[in-house]
């Protein structure tokens, strides 16, 4: 009996232990909890790399603690930073550029790469890590966004398997194993916190701050994920992510809010049956699956105690008070592409929205606008033209924005 949906396995080739691991992000919110993760259990892991951008400070802590043989970070003066802070007697090979990152993604004698770098800045690393064949935990909703079509294929090439470490698709994915792939499934279900904005009307969310929209009610996440939770275009790019995960039409993937984030997805089944995934909103849980399958270890955090939660309540998503759902379903049904397009001018715009530049429900707008604009790219075309269509929307989503000004 098939156990997965996907092109990848849920039945992975099992993976000795220690395992060696490279993470890609290790100073954002998702590499701190992973690391937190590793430390509980020095036994199973071996950290060989590390990529921390241009928190030196953070990655000089993290790379003293777990003395990795490589560092990477995003410039050569971030590198000589780096340097200086290290201790005495210990001398890792520090690379700088973003060939490293792909260098650090794709390093031989590892076994795992955590890929948790936010935005698009992800696809190329994990690309170059779907071309190498290893395990890859994915963190980076975008890399599929931009790429999924490519990293499938590479994937099929290389024998790489892709676990998921976002909270609703790592959900899903034990959801799913042990049943009988697409010929028992009859959807998906994604649930939504509804951010911090749930329930208030359009007067209200046009005179939203970025203090607000950081303000998450349920998970402690980074500032990009947070502003994407509030507009629900983390949802969006979720839909999109599920559907390259789990190769499912848009159709057949759906999203329910639930404020308690308690249930982080379900999966439904042909005889009306759901299989829901509860737990702490931790992302420490998700990252242990995805680092240690199949084995599951302890972790030290509290657990869920359902008697004290309280009611468990689920609604539709306020599509016309939050568009960027809707314009992220339409991006993947449009076009292989046009996703590239969202996700840039969705970064751009958020970016823009932190620093004051725009309101929040110009977000959605220099969005759609960015939509109208793209003409989608042959079906066969390169990471390269992927990359440049995600420049170029980036160009015009400013220059949309100063006009607008």
């Amino acid at each position: 009996m098939k156990t997965y949906i996907s092109l990848w396995p849920a039945q992975a080739p099992e993976l000795p232990f220690p395992r060696s691991v490279a993470i890609l992000g290790s100073t954002g919110s998702i590499g701190v909890s992973a690391l937190s993760v590793i430390a509980q259990h020095p036994d199973l892991f071996c950290v060989a790399a590390l990529a921390g951008g241009r928190n030196a400070q953070r990655l000089a802590e993290q790379a003293a603690h777990f003395r990795p043989g490589v560092l990477a970070v995003l410039d050569e003066a971030v590198a000589r930073e780096l340097k200086a802070l290290l201790p005495a007697g210990y001398a890792p090979e520090i690379l700088f550029g973003q060939e490293a990152y792909e260098a650090v993604a794709a390093m031989p004698g590892t076994d795992l790469v955590l890929s948790a770098i936010v935005g698009a800045a992800g696809f190329l690393p994990t690309l170059a890590a779907a071309k190498a064949g290893k395990r890859i935990a994915l963190a980076n909703k975008e890399s599929l966004v931009l790429g999924g079509r490519l990293i499938r294929a590479a994937c099929r090439a290389s024998g790489a398997v892709v676990l998921p470490v976002d909270s609703e698709h790592n959900a899903l994915f034990q959801a799913l194993c042990g049943h009988n792939g697409d010929a028992d499934l009859a959807r998906l279900i994604l649930t939504a916190s509804g951010g911090p904005f749930r329930g208030k009307d359009a007067a209200f969310l046009a005179a939203v701050t970025p203090a607000q929209a950081l303000n998450h009610p349920n998970w402690s996440m980074g500032a990009k994920i947070s502003i994407d939770s509030a507009t629900l275009m983390n949802k969006g790019l979720e839909v999109i992510e599920a559907c390259h995960l789990y190769g499912l039409p848009v159709s057949r993937v759906e999203v329910l809010v639930h404020p308690q984030s308690l249930v982080h997805s379900l999966a439904e089944y042909v005889d009306g049956s759901q299989l829901a995934h509860l737990g702490l909103p931790d992302m420490r849980i998700p990252i242990a699956h995805s680092l240690c399958y199949p084995r599951r270890v302890a972790l030290d955090m509290p657990r869920l105690d359902l008697a004290q939660a309280g009611d468990l309540t689920f609604e539709a998503p306020d599509e016309a008070l939050f568009p960027c759902l809707g314009l992220a379903k339409a991006a993947f049904a449009a076009s292989h592409s046009h996703p590239v397009a969202l996700n840039a001018a969705n970064e751009v715009a958020v970016d823009l929205f932190l620093q004051g530049r725009i309101g929040f429900p110009d977000i959605p707008r220099l969005i759609e606008a960015a939509l109208a604009r793209h003409t989608a790219l042959k079906e066969n075309c390169s990471a390269a033209e992927l990359i440049a269509a995600d420049t170029e929307t980036r160009r015009q989503t400013l220059a949309a924005a100063a006009t607008n000004a």
